[in-house]
């Protein structure tokens, strides 16, 4: 089984050290197309108005600057040669859960490798804060991830399907299980703050003013909430099919 790996922290982020430990217990055949740089909350951006500078670390292990999006494609179309059997892209120093999945760049990385016909899964690990510092339990993904991923691998998914995984924030031993999951729904205010740079010229930073899960039963809020493994199945398809029924109807 071929492997290409990917993700949106970066080339030298921690997570993508784990996720290669992770493939490698499943695979020989393991490749690296990361970012040069952090690419949290680029989305599923694609690069076409610069050059996409490439940069081989060491064997089987390549830095791009561009997107996780970016890196999929050139891991395809220019590294590999070829397409691999499954595609892992993580794992992200925090959870992509609700809302969280329409900016990351962690299930960016699934999504283009879904769209290029490859089964494809994100992995995230979720982290507490302790006196403003993140505790990341990375050995709680390493741990299950194998078993987990071993186990999604023999099932059959539609065309068009991802799977987005997402780790508690407990130790290992502390997991209470593995729950399939829904999208939840998180409620967030974007603010602006402005700033002036040394010569007195505004910048600015977005930052989240507030925001607040809803757990509700059977979503990945919940499931992580609960030191349980979320799974949730995403599609790329995002067509609204009761809306366009209606809009049928009204435009006949």
């Amino acid at each position: 089984m071929r492997i290409l790996l990917t993700n949106d922290d970066g080339i030298h982020a921690e997570g993508l050290a784990v996720l290669e430990r992770i493939a490698r217990q499943l695979s020989e055949d393991v490749w690296i197309v990361a970012p040069e740089t952090d690419q949290s909350g680029f989305a599923h951006s694609l690069t076409l108005s610069e050059p996409l500078r490439l940069r081989k670390i060491s064997d089987r292990h390549y830095a791009l600057r561009g997107t996780p999006t970016d890196c999929v494609i050139m891991g395809m179309r220019q590294v590999m040669g070829g397409k691999p059997d499954l595609v892992l892209s993580g794992v992200n120093a925090g959870a992509n859960l609700a809302d969280d999945v329409t900016y990351s760049g962690t299930v960016a990385g699934a999504m283009e490798g879904t769209l290029q016909g490859v089964r494809s899964i994100a992995l995230s690990q979720a982290y507490i804060k302790q006196e403003g510092a993140r505790i990341i339990p990375w050995e709680t993904a390493e741990a299950h991830a194998v078993g987990l991923i071993r186990k999604l691998l023999e099932t059959e998914l539609p065309a068009g399907t991802l799977l987005n995984i997402n780790f508690p924030a407990c130790a290992p031993d502390e997991v209470a299980g593995i729950d399939v999951t829904a999208q939840g729904k998180t409620d967030f205010d974007l603010a602006v703050d402005e700033r002036k740079d040394g010569r007195g010229f505004p910048y600015y930073w977005l930052y989240f003013a507030s925001r607040a899960g809803r757990p509700g039963d059977g979503t990945d809020l919940n499931a992580v909430r609960e030191n349980r493994i979320s799974v949730t199945p995403l599609k790329l398809d995002l067509t609204d099919y009761s809306v366009q029924d209606r809009l049928k109807t009204v435009l006949g």
